[in-house]
């Protein structure tokens, strides 16, 4: 290594070391790490270097000009990638994965939200390549010219997979079993570095292409018996109590549970959800389940009852799998089942995957009059896309199976003058102001719908489920979340803000308030009980929310759960009592059968195990028509 150590500098070290430094300061200004300790915070400093060492070190097998251009076109590459997780960590408070990436179909529909997360100062984040390419330009004389000999290169790439190594057992003794049994990326990134974790997530997606051509029906035998294990008896007073209704599905647009029954400026945020609970089934402690597919992933939710994928969306990842969805099994049934969406038909891949759910029409962007009078932020505003859909219904065979999904609430939560019922709140965080008035305009939105449903005389036919879709406010968002709801958001605070509403309304039905624990993954089996279809040997994780015997234990997709007494998140135990952390063994007996749940789902998902059911048989065996569930243990 003699050359390096002379007094001249090689490019290769200048370009590792200023792209190693400004990964840290990204890491301390830009993600929300979180450090517990000294080792911690030593291992977040070397991470990137062992991949910029390997990386820039390919460059030692090319000649001067070769060399300088592949150097400043990787540091721009990598700078790109960085920057591309900062603006998606941005709003929401993730990194980037390999599937996300392949979504770009969706990037022409997102608009404002994107250039509300951009700002001129952005450029800050290449400052280093605009240096190399300054140096490589201009050539000062402290730059080393001299060519590496092989053992230079040798020694080079020795000490590149000595800190690898070093790296990597520094971490496995902070994080043991790190690469087989976390569900947390920002654990990944804070011990293996943001670009370590993006090579393996690309092993992650190649071995979950492997897995279905690996696939047999041999491992849907375990998944059937713990799913029957589990099985929690249904209430048999519920059974069939909407049946031949119509279903009337709601997506509330990150319509999070904590603006129900509060105001803001002295102004209720949602006086008619506020009033429609006290006629409705209203459960107040029930979570969205969502990772990154977002809306798409609370849709996969709400029609079979299997959890989302942890990287990606199953919408995009998976559409081509047999699944058992909701829509296909109402056939059966008689319900003409469709989704309305002002909305471009291929964001989310929804025309493909609707088609595998079994879906009989998709009302998209084209069969609405959208212009930009009744247009705000991601498109067609909820009250004309309510008014416009009407005619919709009215046209639909009946029975029919519906799902409407709002757009206004929508980041970054745009709303002119003229349609604001409530002032913004006044934190100075532009998107948490501006939340509550969207979800305010959201809320009068379903107000007039249900009133035309009455005039159009098909609301008492129908049953109609309000549910929040995901969350509005990320945690970047924590200390005006904080001002607004008076207290400090700690994970704990921050995991309870995971619920969403859920209003189940049947015309004729008195209201009650239901604080169960549950999720979206509990909405399918709960509805086809409501509307008289047996669900007892089905393969989905959910059960039904009415149940007596309902076991209070609901899983997020990052692997934290709630149950009746305790929540447990990023490795922590904490009492729901005292919002405090306690002894861990009340969460012990769950930690496994969480893992477990998730484990199962995917394998579903990656291997397409449902595929070896035989659709007839299923269905047979399984949705005994119009007959109660009979627990005959």
């Amino acid at each position: 290594m003699n050359k390096l150590k002379g007094s001249k500098l090689s490019l290769i070290v200048i370009a590792t070391v200023l792209l190693w430094l400004k990964t840290y300061i990204v890491y301390k200004t830009s993600f929300d790490i979180k450090i517990e300790n000294w080792k911690q915070e030593f291992i977040l400093f070397i991470n990137p270097l062992s991949f910029l060492l390997f990386i820039f070190g390919i460059s030692l097998f090319m000649k001067e000009k070769n060399k300088n251009r592949y150097i400043l076109i990787t540091s721009f590459f990598i700078s790109f990638v960085l920057f591309a997780n900062v603006v998606f960590y941005r709003f929401f408070n993730d990194f980037l994965t390999i599937p996300v990436l392949f979504q770009t179909s969706n990037m022409s529909d997102l608009g404002s939200s994107v250039s509300d997360l951009l700002s001129v100062t952005d450029l800050v984040y290449f400052a280093d390549f605009l240096l190399l390419v300054l140096i490589v330009k201009f050539k000062p004389t402290f730059i080393s010219s001299k060519s590496f000999t092989k053992v230079d290169r040798r020694a080079y790439f020795l000490i590149a997979i000595a800190f690898a190594f070093f790296n990597l057992g520094l971490a496995e003794t902070e994080r043991p079993q790190l690469l087989t049994r976390t569900f947390d990326r920002e654990m990944l990134v804070k011990n293996i570095g943001t670009y370590n974790y993006h090579i393996y997530d690309v092993f992650l997606q190649s071995k979950s292409s492997a897995q279905r051509a690996l696939a047999d029906g041999s491992e849907l035998v375990d998944i059937d018996n713990y799913i029957h294990a589990n099985y929690k008896k249904p209430n048999d007073e519920m059974f069939g109590m909407a049946k031949g209704k119509n279903v009337i599905l709601i997506s509330m647009e990150s319509t999070q549970n904590f603006v129900i029954n509060e105001k803001v400026n002295g102004q209720e945020i949602t006086p008619f959800l506020n009033d429609f609970i006290k006629e409705s089934y209203y459960f107040d402690n029930f979570y969205h389940q969502t990772e990154q597919g977002k809306t798409s992933d609370s849709e996969f939710l709400l029609d079979n009852s299997l959890y989302p994928l942890n990287r990606g969306a199953v919408f995009f990842t998976h559409s081509g799998n047999e699944f058992n969805a909701t829509p296909e099994i109402l056939k059966d049934y008689g319900y003409y089942s469709a989704t309305l969406h002002a909305n471009s038909k291929s964001f989310w891949n929804r025309d493909i995957m609707y088609d595998s759910f079994g879906y009989d029409r998709y009302y998209s962007l084209t069969d609405y009059d959208v212009s930009d009078a009744n247009s705000v932020g991601w498109g067609m505003k909820d009250i004309d896309f309510f008014e416009q859909s009407i005619q919709h219904l009215k046209e639909m065979p009946k029975p029919f199976y519906t799902k409407f999904i709002t757009l206004t609430n929508h980041h970054p939560f745009e709303l002119g003058e003229e349609d604001r019922l409530i002032e913004p709140y006044t934190s100075g965080n532009k998107t948490v102001d501006n939340y509550f008035p969207t979800v305010r305009y959201t809320d009068e939105a379903i107000k007039l719908f249900i009133e035309r449903l009455k005039q159009e005389g098909l609301y008492e036919d129908s049953i109609i489920v309000l549910y929040g879709d995901h969350y509005g406010i990320s945690q970047n968002h924590n200390k005006a979340m904080s001002e607004f709801l008076g207290e400090e958001v700690t994970p704990f605070v921050s995991t309870q803000l995971q619920r969403v509403p859920l209003i189940i309304h049947i015309p004729g039905q008195e209201g009650k308030t239901i604080s169960t624990v549950s999720g979206q993954i509990d909405l399918k089996p709960t509805l086809l009980h409501l509307l008289g279809v047996n669900t007892k040997n089905t393969i989905e994780f959910g059960s039904d929310l009415f149940s007596d015997d309902k076991m209070e234990f609901t899983v997020l997709r990052d692997g934290s759960f709630i149950t009746r007494d305790n929540i447990y998140t990023r490795e922590t135990c904490y009492d729901k009592k005292t919002g405090e952390p306690t002894d861990g063994a009340a969460c012990e007996p769950f930690i496994e059968k969480a893992s477990q749940e998730l484990e199962y789902s995917d394998k579903i998902i990656y291997g397409d195990l449902l595929r070896f059911y035989e659709n007839d048989q299923v269905h047979n065996s399984t949705l005994m028509k119009n007959e109660p569930v009979i627990d005959e243990n």
